[in-house]
């Protein structure tokens, strides 16, 4: 069972426990074998750059339902970066396929599977669906929630739809403004003010031919609004032509997030069910519901906490582990250069000094000018100079004689966040202050 970190502080120093992972933090009890537990709910807020994750011991108590969290993650997915790769492959493959002489590219031969989709989409469910195995072999995970409905994607295209039109749709119930408050980042478009009151507007003027469309909405705080009045957006904003263009830019663009949502909200459900666990499913709207009446600010891992039904939560202004997914690394062995062509050769091996990219280190530095202990996820070099990616920095040319292993490489980077009063996740935390945010007892 997740314990306190100063129960788990005084397990290590009485010798009765020893540490099993760095991140996220697990110690090992070595005097018990089983012991009592309770049962934990894992709860998912997915979404299309960053899913929330939320472990919960619940209790019910006069028939109310009382969540207290006991672990807070938000894994960072590596989709845009998967996509960008694949597109620069295909581009490399045209370019080589006609090189010397044109030859007919394949793809009569190329099928695919039932229910395939995109490596950059597989890849959010993949990862969603790996921590969920890992949670459950280091805490008893007897239940799982998940926000099923997103974004009602007819509704945001065309306000308007009724009818048959809108029996067509795949989903329904998501209003338009908690799409503009997504989109616009919960910001006054006009002059970036933050946790105010906003009011959806026009771009161009209803009163002057604009429609309803979601590209023609933005959101504005009051006063901006009332200046703004009836005037195209040219006109009110000509002394500030850089935000202007912004949000024209911004207003513009695609649906593809809410998209990459609805895309695989039910790959992700059936992955769960085929775990056998108990899943609950909750829509968005609930979610937001319950994190406003109870008083909870806005964030990934706290709108995980907020999924399926619950009457309060307890514990949810704990640290919040940031997992961003990294890789392991790459095939190829040749840098390329704009064309395609090789420009240099990389080593064979991955692993140089018995360290590799990835890695969590602890390096001691007692002279010269990188003078000091850094702790973090390490990219390594032949010549033995590493750099070291701490929680707010990067530092270069730390010998690979003054590290020491903590954790192997595991295709993830972790950072230790605290949740700060207005929501979100505050600075990052260097390694050393993970022990006593995320302690974790496992028997």
């Amino acid at each position: 069972m997740p314990c306190h970190p100063a129960r788990a502080r005084e397990l290590l120093r009485e010798g009765r426990a020893v540490v099993h992972r760095i991140a996220p933090f697990t110690i090992r009890l070595k005097d018990r074998i089983g012991g009592e537990t309770q049962p934990i709910r894992v709860k998912l807020d997915p979404g299309s750059k960053t899913t929330g994750l939320a472990a919960a011991r619940e209790e019910e108590t006069d028939g109310e339902k009382t969540a207290h969290v006991l672990f807070q993650a938000e894994i960072h997915h590596r989709g845009s970066a998967i996509k960008k790769k694949l597109d620069q492959r295909r581009a490399f493959r045209r370019r080589r396929r006609s090189q010397l002489r044109y030859r007919t590219p394949r793809f009569d031969n190329r099928t695919r599977p039932d229910g395939w989709l995109p490596p950059s989409l597989r890849h959010r469910v993949d990862t969603t669906l790996a921590w969920v195995e890992r949670l459950r072999r280091l805490v008893p995970v007897s239940e799982l929630s998940q926000e099923l409905v997103r974004f009602d994607m007819q509704k945001i295209e065309n306000p308007e739809i009724s009818g048959i039109e809108y029996q067509q749709g795949t989903l329904a119930g998501y209003e338009v403004r908690e799409y503009l408050l997504e989109k616009w980042g919960r910001t006054c478009a006009y002059c970036g003010s933050e946790n105010v009151s906003l009011e959806i507007d026009h771009i161009h003027p209803r009163s002057l031919g604009g429609s309803d469309r979601v590209s023609n909405l933005t959101l504005a705080c009051r006063s901006c609004n009332l200046k703004k009045g009836n005037r195209p957006v040219g006109e009110f904003l000509a002394k500030t032509p850089e935000r202007l263009s912004t949000i024209l830019a911004r207003a513009k663009a695609p649906l593809k997030d809410a998209a990459a949502v609805n895309t695989t909200r039910w790959a992700l459900f059936q992955a769960l069910k085929a775990t056998g666990l108990p899943v609950e499913v909750a829509s968005g709207g609930r979610t937001k519901y319950n994190r406003t009446r109870l008083g909870i600010p806005k964030g990934h891992s706290l709108d995980a906490a907020c999924v399926g039904k619950v009457d309060r939560i307890e514990g949810w202004n704990r640290p919040c582990l940031s997992i961003k997914a990294t890789g392991r690394g790459s095939y190829q062995r040749t840098r390329l250069d704009a064309f395609g062509f090789p420009r240099g050769s990389l080593t064979r091996t991955k692993a140089h000094f018995g360290f590799q990219t990835g890695d969590r280190v602890l390096a001691i530095v007692t002279k010269g000018k990188k003078t000091g202990t850094y702790a973090g996820r390490v990219a390594v070099r032949s010549s033995g100079s590493f750099n070291i990616q701490t929680g707010s920095r990067v530092v270069q040319g730390i010998s690979y004689k003054d590290c020491r292993l903590l954790q192997r490489a595991d295709g993830y980077g972790y950072s230790i966040h605290p949740i700060t009063e207005k929501g979100g996740a505050g600075e990052a935390i260097s390694l050393p202050g993970m022990n006593a945010g995320l302690s974790r007892a496992r028997g």
